[in-house]
């Protein structure tokens, strides 16, 4: 028995969640380097702009202009280095974070790619795209204001400390009775901040897969007249995502009071140290203002550090939500000996197949099924008989708990995935299109397009002809699903991509039934061409579409309770012959 077709969603240690993204800051190092170089040139201009400031008090005083000239001077080549340095530090830093978050992108693209299908029927698309998109940008921006403004601010606070005991250390000490109590403001608030961080974020996702699922059915919603409903259920969504920002909002807001306060009452209390000291003659009048000056460059760190510790504990819950989807593992898994499935005749072999949902009851028992190369195999019955799960496993989309499906004798879990589904091609009842080109659906999975096999294999699917009436041709654009295509022309476009590569078995899922006559003729016209000589297994709701099949099968409850062609089945007055009087008579 093999493992259940469910996922359980893992469970993280949130706790370690930046030390997830070393693996990712790693081969940026270079730059991060260089960078990190051009914030100690930018920090170190600090004290120097703080000892010039109280020089420049004492110059004043005594009105001598040449030194004041020669000091602003010196001001002046100071601050372009310091500009220079911080130029350095922003453009290095950008460029390391934005390859991380597109590494960090293009892997957790890739890693969704492989999971199983299970997991995309029950996930939310809006909330897997808001976490593609912005809680991967969130990623890169806390990573860059680490480096490029986090770091040096610390180093900041370092400099312009160090500068400030060595200046007065009585005065310091005033500091370093404020500083902590800024700190632990600091973590109190950061907390409740990253509870609500990961509430607002999972409001925003659900926001985001409502409007989703509603511009994807709007069609539907219009033709119900259900407009004030999802305007109803879009509101409260937004509301709620609403509530949540204001309540963060709030609360940094509040600790924004609470530190501004602290840092007032730490300079009305230097004030008054200050004037102390010089009363005793331990400080000068122009080094208390150098000594201000340092403290007034400190005020603009706090805050920024402030600022982004409230913005790292935000990107947390980010970081949580995406590597919450690298521990998602896929269902369906090579063997580590798994060879390529070679060219194959098509013939198809299911031994003893059970299978089961997450509910674990049955919908395939002990099925047993052999399709010779070339067959044509239809498969009818009621709704949930098990046709849909049975042609599922064929490509692996799902894996039976119980026997083996085999392709020219080979088992389909010794071979590779893409080898196996390239000679299985697939006409889906739903014609699933992509924004883009014609030529692009065609070759679908082609990274360059052959147009010339394109061609032909359009004019397989009798496509050709309508497609060189476009004004574009092949290059004609078919819009969001293929919204600027008649259901015919989008049919016969699927079913020149599931040709393209030629495959030896082709699944067709009711492929006629959403057409209307004149659609389903050159639809139909097009399938008998694309069966020649592959083994064809389909899906079949309207019986007169499969009356010339090699045999169709009848499943009832997971199980074949009939087989033959159509006459046959017909004349034995079973499940069969029911279902053909209740469509025909």
């Amino acid at each position: 028995m093999q493992t259940s077709n469910f996922y359980v969603p893992p469970k993280l240690n949130k706790k370690a969640s930046y030390w997830q993204l070393i693996p990712y800051i790693r081969p940026q190092t270079p730059t991060i380097i260089l960078a990190f170089c051009c914030t100690l040139f930018f920090t170190a201009c600090w004290p120097v702009i703080a000892w010039l400031a109280g020089d420049m008090a004492k110059y004043i005083g005594q009105g001598n202009l040449k030194a004041i000239a020669t000091i602003a001077g010196i001001c002046f080549f100071v601050f372009l280095f310091r500009g220079a340095a911080q130029y350095g530090q922003d453009a290095f830093m950008a460029k390391a974070a934005l390859k991380i978050a597109l590494e960090i992108r293009k892997q957790i693209y890739a890693h969704l790619q492989k999971l199983s299908l299970n997991y995309f029927q029950a996930a939310k698309t809006g909330d897997l795209s808001y976490r593609l998109t912005e809680d991967i940008d969130r990623i890169g921006e806390v990573i860059h204001k680490f480096f490029h403004d986090f770091i040096p601010c610390v180093l900041q606070l370092i400099v312009m400390l160090t500068y400030m005991v060595i200046l007065n250390w009585q005065l310091t000490i005033a500091v370093f009775i404020v500083a902590p109590l800024i700190a632990i403001s600091v973590a109190a608030f950061g907390e409740q901040l990253l509870k609500l961080s990961r509430k607002a974020q999972q409001n925003i996702s659900n926001l985001s897969s409502l409007v989703t699922e509603i511009f994807g059915g709007i069609r539907l919603v219009q033709a119900f007249a259900a407009e004030d409903y999802q305007m109803h259920r879009f509101s409260q969504e937004a509301e709620n995502n609403r509530k949540a920002k204001y309540l963060a909002e709030q609360l940094k807001a509040f600790q924004y009071f609470v530190n501004g306060f602290l840092q007032a009452m730490g300079i009305v209390f230097l004030l008054f140290l200050g004037g102390w000291q010089i009363s005793e003659n331990n400080l000068t009048g122009p080094q208390f203002i150098s000594y201000l000056a340092a403290v007034g460059l400190l005020i603009d760190p706090i805050a920024h550090i402030t600022s982004n510790y409230n913005e790292f504990k935000q990107g947390q819950a980010s970081i949580d939500r995406i590597f919450e989807l690298f521990h998602l593992k896929p269902l369906i898994v090579e063997n580590q000996d798994a060879i390529a499935l070679p060219t194959v005749s098509g013939k198809v072999e299911y031994r003893n197949v059970s299978f089961a949902y997450n509910n674990g009851n049955l919908v395939l028992k002990n099925l047993n099924l052999v399709a010779n190369p070339g067959e044509t195999i239809a498969l009818v019955g009621s709704s949930g008989g098990g046709k849909s799960t049975l042609l599922n496993l064929l490509p692996r989309f799902y894996d039976p708990q119980a026997g083996s499906i085999l392709i020219d004798d080979l088992d389909i879990r010794q071979v590779k995935l893409q080898s196996l589904r390239r000679q299985i091609g697939v006409v889906p009842q739903e014609d699933i299109l992509f924004s883009g080109s014609i030529a692009e659906n065609i070759g679908f999975g082609q990274i360059d397009l052959d147009l010339e096999a394109i061609q032909t294999a359009a004019k397989i699917a009798n496509a050709h002809q309508f497609i060189s009436e476009l004004s574009q041709g092949y290059y004609t654009y078919v819009g969001e699903r293929g919204v600027n295509l008649s259901g015919g022309q989008r049919q016969r476009i699927a079913i020149a991509r599931a040709v393209l590569s030629n495959p030896r078995i082709l699944i067709l899922d009711e492929a006629t039934s959403a057409l209307d006559s004149e659609s389903e003729s050159e639809v139909a016209e097009a399938l008998e061409r694309v069966m020649e000589k592959r083994t064809v297994f389909i899906i079949a709701h309207r019986l007169a579409t499969i009356r010339r099949v090699d045999r169709i099968l009848v499943l009832e409850a997971g199980q074949i309770v009939e087989s033959g062609t159509h006459q046959q089945l017909l004349t034995k007055n079973g499940r069969y012959s029911g279902f053909h009087a209740q469509q025909f008579q």
